[in-house]
C-alpha cells in the first residue's frame, strides 16, 4: 500500500509542477500577444518572432493541460450508459478506459520520440529553436499522463469510488 500512496504522491507533485508551467505560459503568451499588438498598432513594427512564440506555447499548454484534465479526470465524456451500470461493472469499465488509455499514452511516446528524433536537425524560423525541442511536449505529455494512468490503478482499491 506504501507503493500505491507514494506514486500517487508523485503524481500530485507532477502535476502541481504542471499547473505552475501552465501559469507560466499562459501569463508568458498573453503578455507576447499583448506586447505583439502594441508594436504592430502603436509602433507600426512587427515583432517577427512573437506570433512563433506563441503558437508553440499554446501548443505546449494543450499537451500540458490535457495532462492536468486527466489528472483531474476533467475531460468531457459519455456517460449516459456507464452511470446506469452497478458500482462493480462501472469499476471494471472505468479500469478498462485507464488501459485504453495506457495504450494511447505509449503511442504518445513511442512516436513523439520517434518524430522529434526526425526533425532533430531543422530549426523552427523566427526562434531559430531546434524543432525537437518543440515537438518534444508530445512524448514528455504521454509520459506525465503515463504516471497520472499508472498512478489510477493501482492507487485505489477495487470498488473505490472516484
Amino acid at each position: 500500500m506504501k507503493f500505491n500512496t507514494s506514486l500517487d504522491r508523485i503524481s500530485s507533485r507532477i502535476d502541481r509542477a504542471v499547473e505552475h508551467s501552465l501559469v507560466a505560459m499562459g501569463l508568458s503568451m498573453a503578455a507576447i500577444v499583448a506586447v505583439q499588438v502594441f508594436c504592430r498598432y502603436a509602433l507600426n513594427a512587427s515583432l517577427f518572432w512573437s506570433e512563433e512564440l506563441a503558437r508553440h506555447l499554446l501548443v505546449w499548454m494543450t499537451f500540458l493541460g490535457a495532462s492536468t484534465a486527466y489528472r483531474r479526470q476533467a475531460h468531457p465524456g459519455v456517460d449516459m450508459v456507464t452511470t446506469r451500470l452497478p458500482a462493480p461493472v462501472r469499476r471494471r469499465v472505468e479500469i478498462a478506459v485507464h488501459w485504453v488509455c495506457l495504450a494511447v499514452f505509449a503511442v504518445m511516446v513511442v512516436y513523439g520520440i520517434e518524430f522529434s528524433w526526425f526533425v532533430r536537425l531543422q530549426i523552427s524560423p523566427a526562434l531559430n529553436l531546434p524543432k525537437w525541442l518543440l515537438f518534444g511536449i508530445v512524448p514528455v505529455s504521454g509520459a506525465i499522463c503515463t504516471v497520472h494512468a499508472v498512478a489510477f490503478l493501482v492507487s485505489r482499491p477495487p470498488g473505490e469510488p472516484k
